[in-house]
């Protein structure tokens, strides 16, 4: 009875409490203008007409630029305009802006003048704009704010080069905070005051410390009580601290303790969270500020042979890294989708996030904490450094900002602080210029991670390097953290698979005593195409998963591997990436808007403990090929579950069953012309499931010999052994195949490839002008003689495709482009005649006319077939070689 009085008393203090107002935030994000360039004398003296766009934060100016042809993207100023209505009461208060991020340089102006500046594009900051705010009598009074923005390369300001877009905007919320003058730290930054650490965790014990400092804007010292609650799930008062406070005059450092019997602990199959709320009184109870925090109680170690441990229990670490783009909206997301991407994450069995490269919504760490997602966050020091010291400066700003932002957070148990910082070293190889470069960026490392270490220690610190150990151990960089990161594409960006195992041997042979991490594996795959043969650098989503199936099962085996993170969680933008789809870089387990690729539904079945089963290649229901002599066309079919065995039906009729292999069972299935309707059936744990999906299947016979009715309709990708769908036009583009009687096929000539470069066998990666079939046309056939279509009489349209595919690039080699060694080439000369049926079409098709260096061209004509005599494309060069992209052929009548 005592106990429950007691309890009903402290929630009765905690109402109390409540009832008082303190620091007020609410967003602003409504009823901005947007201006993009400069404005000569704004917001002082301009007398220039200017033209504002209405625009709702988040917001960013680069939404569409990224994704056109033209090479590059907008980085410059921009400007931001509002106008606040602040009531007369204010006048008494501390009101502050709260930017959650604009990226990269930003000034912000109140009724034209400059309240406050900030650097670096990922993090929040607070700007106090109190001096110069107007107040009226005893109405709203009418405040101008004015933001400018500046993306420009800046070398004194990461990230100087990256694999991603760094987009322009306010394209986080703003808050406008209204806080008394006793209030904790809001200068701080951008932090709320507090900081919360756990010396001690087990699971008899916890004990809580909060630290912190409060500001008194008064003229005089104040006695005031900081009063700490633990409250559990449930809202229930676990425990409560009380502490006199004598506040002088500005800032006032304090310390707090509490301690938690038999505590809930915090993981990712059982995320509790408690809350710790933290008000600052009067002796009569007045609340001048208040401040809530998530509290997960929790212990880890990292250990360099047996991995990561939580809790006291073994659990490796398996997630992917995350961008904070979106298919046309930038980065300036509102938080549901930055929750949602957490969610994709969590239903794949997922349960670590390396936020790369930068910091990134506070939505993201909010939802890691409920969801129970571990967390690796970092700052952009990205590639290079510039050797300044406002270069190093700004990093430090960033990791202090990141930290105390970020730090009370229980999912967040890594700082990081660069990213494959060796990947294209400065200077000439092995000269003094570049080894003290190298000095530098150790340095800086160094000075980095003793800061995080300072601010935090309770967090491991972390670089990630990317796959050149001898030259990482060289520099010392992989003595500096404790943990060492690695960026690992063996099968990808290098041949063989196999190289990833003896990699991670290397390191735990080397560095016995250095905890490992791998923070990148992945491959391109793009949902369009897809391959009976998957191979490295094919793009298609079943050498994906092929990649994936090797690499988890090898960090499976590994002990010593404490965790690994999937590049990528999704698609992501990369302005100055080329291959089948422009602008992205596609190595995402899903789509840039978060559809699930093979490779999600692998990890799905490897990871989640519930039964689940699932038909893969959703992006591939519209599917063709050639009929064998039974009228089908057999093709593959993967299945994804956590079953030891599944079953599969196709319309109606069992095809058999196969047991699963690391999650992965892959049927050949015997399509038929038109609908062919697939189920998967199994069971997991006594529990019945199954998966339903329809594919359409256009068959293409392997002679002409056509039923009366039935049209010839071929797209055929020439130099090319994939298969790519077109869902927006309903065509599938089949692999190329050489001419046989009664068929139809290339004659001569052989497939093209890239000069100097070993990573696939066929094709370009380069960027195709004035296409969104990018993949078809970076294919070819080169020096070919013929293309035959033995067709029956009848009326045919008949597309001939063609690009150029060598040529200078467009701009400078890519950071990211491992491995990638292609010549550049000046365009070859050529000119060929093309006929078809012995009638000249093209006239000296020529690089001197319609074939310009990665640009698409096609032609379109009608033939007219009698006399069984079908169609024979002819091309007759007379400089150079001839060479045949694409060809369609459709029959009309």
């Amino acid at each position: 009875m005592i106990k429950y009085l007691l309890h009903l008393l402290l929630l009765l203090c905690v109402f109390q409490v409540a009832k008082s107002q303190s620091t007020n935030k609410q967003s602003i994000n409504s009823n901005w203008g947007f201006h993009k360039g400069n404005i000569v004398g704004f917001p002082g003296n301009n007398s220039t007409k200017t033209e504002w766009q209405p625009v709702t934060l988040p917001h960013s100016w680069n939404a569409t630029d990224v994704t056109d042809d033209e090479p590059g993207y907008y980085r410059g100023p921009g400007w931001y305009k509002k106008t606040l209505y602040i009531p007369a009461a204010d006048k008494n208060k501390q009101l502050y802006l709260y930017f959650e991020g604009a990226n990269q340089e930003a000034k912000v102006y109140v009724n034209g003048h400059l309240a406050g500046k900030h650097i670096g594009g990922y993090t929040a900051f607070n700007i106090f704009i109190q001096p110069f705010l107007k107040f009226s009598a005893d109405s709203l009074s009418q405040n101008e704010i004015s933001v400018k923005v500046d993306n420009s390369f800046n070398e004194n300001i990461p990230p100087l080069t990256a694999d991603f877009t760094f987009f322009g905007g306010i394209y986080r919320d703003v808050y406008l905070l209204e806080a008394n003058k006793i209030r904790f730290d809001l200068d701080n930054n951008a932090s709320s005051g507090i900081k919360i650490t756990t010396p001690l965790v087990n699971e008899s014990t916890a004990t809580i410390k909060i630290t912190g400092k409060i500001t008194n804007d008064l003229a005089t010292g104040q006695k005031l009580k900081l009063r700490t609650v633990i409250t559990d799930a449930a809202g229930a008062v676990v425990t409560v601290a009380e502490n006199p406070i004598t506040a002088a005059s500005n800032s006032n450092e304090f310390s707090t303790e509490l301690h938690v019997k038999t505590p809930h602990l915090w993981s990712p199959d059982a995320p509790y969270l408690y809350r710790i709320k933290t008000t600052i009184t009067d002796q009569q109870g007045k609340i001048y500020d208040e401040v809530s925090n998530p509290l997960g109680l929790r212990w880890y170690t990292f250990d360099a042979d047996k991995g990561f441990f939580l809790n006291g229990k073994s659990l490796k670490l398996i997630g992917a890294s995350r961008h904070q783009d979106f298919k046309d909206m930038a980065n300036a997301l509102p938080n549901a989708l930055h929750q949602r991407d957490m969610e994709l994450l969590k239903n794949m069995g997922g349960n670590f996030v390396r936020i790369a490269h930068y910091p990134q919504d506070p939505a993201v760490l909010e939802a890691c904490d409920r969801l129970g997602i571990l967390v690796s966050e970092e700052i952009p020091v990205v590639n290079a450094i510039t050797e300044s010291d406002a270069f190093y400066n700004n990093c430090k700003e960033m990791q202090l900002e990141m930290i105390r932002q970020n730090r009370n957070h229980p999912s967040v148990i890594i700082w990081a602080y660069m990213n494959e910082v060796l990947l294209r070293p400065k200077y000439k190889k092995n000269s003094p210029e570049q080894n003290l470069y190298f000095a530098r960026i150790a340095a800086l490392a160094k000075s980095l991670d003793s800061l995080i270490k300072k601010e935090d220690t309770e967090r491991y610190t972390m670089i990630s390097c990317h796959g050149d150990f001898g030259l990482y151990q060289r520099v010392g960089i992989t003595a500096i953290p404790q943990i060492v990161g690695w960026n690992l594409y063996q099968g990808w960006y290098s041949a063989g698979l196999e190289g990833f195992a003896k990699f991670l041997d290397n390191h735990h042979q080397t560095l016995p005593h250095t905890p490992m991490i791998i923070t990148e594996f992945g491959a391109d795959a793009d949902t369009r195409i897809h391959s009976t043969k998957p191979e490295r650098f094919d793009k298609s989503v079943e050498y994906q998963v092929k990649y994936h199936q090797f690499y988890l099962k090898t960090i499976e085996e590994k002990p010593f591997v404490a965790g690994a993170a999937i590049w990528n969680l999704a698609d992501f933008n990369s302005e100055t990436r080329a291959d089948a789809t422009p602008h992205i870089n596609t190595k995402g387990i899903s789509t840039i808007d978060r559809e699930p690729k093979d490779a999600y539904f692998f990890y799905k079945a490897n990871l989640i403990k519930r039964p689940f089963l699932k038909t893969g290649s959703v992006g591939w229901k519209l599917r063709s090929g050639i009929a064998d002599d039974k009228g089908t066309c057999v093709q593959q079919v993967y299945i994804f579950s956590n079953a030891k065995e599944v079953e599969l039906w196709q319309n109606g009729k069992k095809l058999g069953s196969k047991s699963t292999e690391m999650g992965v069972a892959i049927f050949d299935v015997p399509f038929t012309d038109g609908e062919n309707i697939i189920k998967a059936t199994a069971t997991v744990n006594n529990q019945a499931i199954e998966d339903l999906t329809t594919i359409d299947f256009k068959l293409v016979p392997a002679l002409f010999k056509w039923d009366a009715g039935k049209y010839v309709d071929l797209n055929i990708s020439v130099g090319d052994n994939r298969f790519f769908v077109d869902d927006k036009l309903k065509q599938v583009w089949l692999p190329e195949q050489p001419y046989t009687k009664g068929s139809w096929g290339y004659i001569g000539g052989k497939v093209f490839t890239m000069p100097g470069q070993a990573r696939q066998g066929f094709g370009s990666d380069k960027d195709i002008y004035g296409t969104d079939l990018d993949a078809v046309y970076q294919t070819q056939r080169i020096g070919i003689d013929a293309f035959r279509f033995d067709v029956p009489d009848g009326e045919y349209d008949l597309t001939l495709g063609f690009a150029e595919l060598e040529g200078k690039p467009a701009g400078p080699a890519l950071a990211y482009n491992l491995g990638g060694n292609e010549v550049d080439a000046d365009v070859h000369q050529r000119s060929f005649d093309v006929l078809v049926n012995g009638n000249l079409l093209i006239k000296s098709l020529s690089t001197q006319n319609q074939l310009q260096a990665q640009r698409e061209y096609t032609t379109t004509t009608r033939v007219s077939i009698t006399g069984g005599q079908g169609i024979t494309v002819k091309f007759n060069p007379f400089k150079g070689e001839a060479i045949l992209n694409a060809i369609q052929l459709k029959q009309v009548y």
